[in-house]
């Protein structure tokens, strides 16, 4: 049963219908896709689409877009942020880049550049649009999504996200055994993960979610 059927707060963003044969068209198709660099504010680097998952995926992890090592290395959280989220899964690198075991679908699946900060820019609006629903129709293994920061939380939650980031995550609970919402495992987190102690039982919760779908997993396979 996959998400879409078993877990009613997760919204479609759109009314596109799937017309791709599989998911491996369908990443095929990501992969190749322009469309942010013929914006009129076009994407300042040139296109790197990056997405992960198979039919068989038990676990999506949505987040906001690729950063720039993950750009440049074409795997998505190829930095220290992706470790930590792997801390966070409990799992290593092999299994998180297992795409049995994983899906990866970012809001925005190019690095969007830098703000005048220095912070990564927002995921562009042109993905969303254009490939979670036919990636949700794909992926329908998924037994667990991750929302990973609050562009995704708000796009999947809806009115069902809380005004903050922190409200939508501490109440974890509210959404089931089948979505989680997370904050972005970047550094410039550490303080609020500081901050909020009670974060430990929700990643507790989670490690125990993810070594039961993917021990199923290989026991399958």
């Amino acid at each position: 049963m996959n998400l879409s059927q078993n877990h009613a707060l997760i919204k479609p963003m759109t009314k596109t219908v799937s017309n791709y044969s599989d998911i491996a068209d369908l990443k095929a198709r990501i992969r190749a896709c322009t469309v942010c660099a013929k914006s009129q504010s076009p994407l300042p680097v040139t296109p790197n689409p990056i997405v992960r998952g198979t039919a068989q995926s038990k676990i999506r992890i949505i987040s906001q877009a690729p950063g720039n090592l993950a750009h440049q290395s074409g795997e998505p959280f190829y930095d220290p942020s992706g470790a930590r989220l792997r801390e966070w899964l409990g799992v290593n690198s092999a299994t998180f880049y297992n795409e049995d075991n994983f899906a990866i679908t970012p809001m925005g699946f190019c690095f969007p550049g830098y703000d005048k900060h220095g912070g990564d820019l927002p995921p562009r609006k042109e993905c969303a649009p254009l490939w979670q629903d036919p990636l949700t129709a794909h992926l329908q293994g998924v037994e667990l999504t991750l929302l990973v920061g609050m562009y995704a939380m708000k796009a999947y939650l809806g009115r069902d996200a809380h005004r903050t980031l922190t409200e939508t995550v501490r109440h974890w609970r509210d959404y089931g055994p089948n979505v989680m919402p997370l904050p972005h495992p970047s550094w410039r987190n550490n303080g609020w993960i500081k901050r909020h102690d009670w974060f430990g039982e929700a990643l507790e919760t989670l490690k125990r979610r993810v070594d039961d779908l993917v021990l199923r997993q290989d026991a399958e396979g």
